[in-house]
């Protein structure tokens, strides 16, 4: 099974084998947003998977 290369180049594997990507919902409306949530969204967050999505989109980075 092939690695999804676009998905596998928005995540980012840390030292201890973290999966590390963006939140979602960040690209626009988000002016009436406080600042407090847009700040918010901008940390990156830690990404749960299940072994089946991660054999289908990571193949190829573990």
């Amino acid at each position: 099974m092939k690695t999804n290369k676009s998905f596998s180049k928005r995540l980012k594997v840390t030292k201890n084998g973290k999966i590390v990507g963006r939140k979602a919902g960040q690209n626009h409306f988000n002016a009436k947003e406080s600042r407090g949530s847009q700040l918010n969204k901008k940390r990156a967050v830690t990404i749960k998977f299940t072994s089946k999505a991660k054999a289908r989109f990571l193949a190829g980075k573990f």
